[in-house]
């Protein structure tokens, strides 16, 4: 029965359908719950070496239930006292008679949600870490391998001069490194609250240390210490700093777009079939057209990415309307706004991992597209090969210029193929250089020193950023479609 009721109500498809469970853990209440018991310990271990009058057997006593938490209890709590934080003090109170008078002693509601906040934003980020330092090594496998790969390069998406396959890999890698930095600067940016009193003045704890400055200084570093953080902040309002989010949620974002225009790239070069996504062997494209190789994946990362760009507004607004020590008004978004970007980013790069690992590239149909625009591309090369043996370069420009339109007419307007070279080929004018046609015409000529930038930019600039994860990297994704 239980089962059954569990479906007729909405569950977060982050949670549901994509997220990690490490991801959905770190946003759980049992992770909340407990981080708030682990708070009040140490704000009890630290009160007692600063002299407050606190027993070891009161601390021994909350150690042993700190995971212990009666969901019934606290909801129960909750809903007679309208107060989140007070009906977790009544729930840890009842199972910790001993401690009971000491448990949250001088703090206000958000010494336990403000603090938890940023450990959960800071695992978070751990978490995330890892699995873009894995995709970023997956994609940079993949641009090695295909770094001398002549391909069509696109702007404004028509046929430009070329590049190949593993330097527009690097495109994609260059910002990916770019959000590398940012969450790894974003999550050791982040501070503590710490133990600050009811509008951040630190007057209660001062009265309970008898206006000795120096023990509150202490107390408010041995608790950032316990938790885990190298600083606290300085100043806070009740709350700490909401632009604190901004920051968080921003290099969130600016993934988010990174990994949309990988994405879009991807799907585009998939309609042109020189690349394609991972697709399983019993895998349905479409219920109605058997043919299709969709690239769900892609297009999965793609609808993410847009609410987790989408979510950016929430912190910037709530940040914006924070009046004076603080305001409630943040509480309910960002019950909503933090654990849906981490958990969406999450999917994201678990979904793009599978994609860089599987990404299947088809030089045959590669070639193709080049032949078709490469000889459109090699008209200055052939003219100047023309000056070289001696030819007029005016002359040499009308003669290709008529032929190039002759062969557009072809392509565009008879569906046919590009037909240029064979054009030269029979005009007498071109004969001395048709022995050189081939060597004009190779790609590899055109490709500049793509390969060298590929190699060079991965060994400068990916490389170092990935070296302090290499233990953490993750196992190949099999993703739940």
């Amino acid at each position: 029965m239980e089962a059954a009721e569990e479906f007729m109500k909405y569950r977060s498809p982050l949670v549901s359908r994509y997220a990690s469970k490490e991801m959905a853990f770190n946003f759980s209440d049992t992770k909340k719950f407990s981080t708030w018991r682990r708070l009040w310990i140490y704000l009890a271990k630290a009160e007692k070496a600063l002299g407050l009058p606190i027993t070891a057997a009161q601390i021994l006593e909350m150690e042993g239930r700190e995971n212990d938490i009666d969901f019934a209890m606290a909801a129960e709590e909750e809903r007679k006292l309208r107060h989140d934080v007070m009906a977790h003090v009544h729930t840890f109170a009842h199972c910790c008679p001993a401690a009971a008078p000491i448990i949250h002693l001088g703090a206000t509601s958000c010494y336990v949600g403000d603090n938890t906040d940023l450990i959960v934003l800071r695992d978070g980020f751990d978490i995330l870490l890892p699995k873009l330092a894995t995709v970023t090594d997956r994609l940079a496998i993949f641009a090695e391998k295909h770094a001398d790969l002549p391909t069509l390069g696109f702007t404004h998406y028509q046929p430009a001069q070329l590049t190949t396959v593993g330097k527009r890999a690097c495109l994609w890698l260059q910002d990916l490194t770019m959000d590398m930095r940012n969450l790894q600067r974003a999550r050791d940016d982040l501070r503590f609250r710490g133990v600050k009193g009811t509008t951040g003045t630190q007057a209660s704890f001062l009265q309970l240390f008898q206006g000795d400055h120096a023990k509150v200084e202490e107390l408010d570093g041995m608790v950032t210490e316990m938790a885990g953080f190298k600083k606290a902040y300085l100043v806070t309002g009740q709350t700490y700093s909401r632009k604190v989010d901004i920051d968080c949620l921003s290099c969130l974002a600016s993934l988010g777009a990174s990994v949309h225009k990988i994405c879009t790239d991807i799907r585009l070069l998939a309609n042109l079939k020189e690349i394609e996504e991972p697709f399983e062997k019993e895998q349905i494209g479409s219920s109605a057209m058997p043919y299709k190789r969709n690239p769900m994946r892609a297009e999965r990362c793609c609808s993410l990415a847009r609410h987790l760009m989408a979510l950016m507004a929430d912190p910037l607004q709530t940040a914006a309307v924070q009046w004076l020590e603080r305001t409630l008004d943040d509480s309910a978004n960002r019950r909503i706004s933090l654990p849906e970007s981490f958990l969406t980013a999450d999917i994201i790069l678990s979904t793009l991992q599978n994609v860089t690992e599987g990404l299947v590239v088809y030089p045959k149909v590669i070639e193709r597209h080049i032949r078709q625009e490469l000889p459109f591309m090699a008209t200055e090369n052939i003219i100047m090969a023309m000056v070289k043996a001696g030819g007029n370069r005016q002359d040499c420009h009308e003669k290709i210029r008529v032929l190039s339109q002759e062969a557009a007419a072809v392509v565009k307007q008879e569906g046919g193929d590009n037909d240029l070279l064979a054009r030269v080929q029979k005009d007498p004018y071109f004969a001395p250089i048709l022995g050189q046609l081939e060597a004009i015409l190779d790609p590899k000529t055109f490709i500049g020193r793509a390969p060298e930038q590929v190699g060079r930019f991965l060994s400068e600039e990916v490389r170092p950023v990935l070296e302090p994860y290499q233990s953490k990297m993750n196992a190949t994704v099999e993703l739940e479609l």
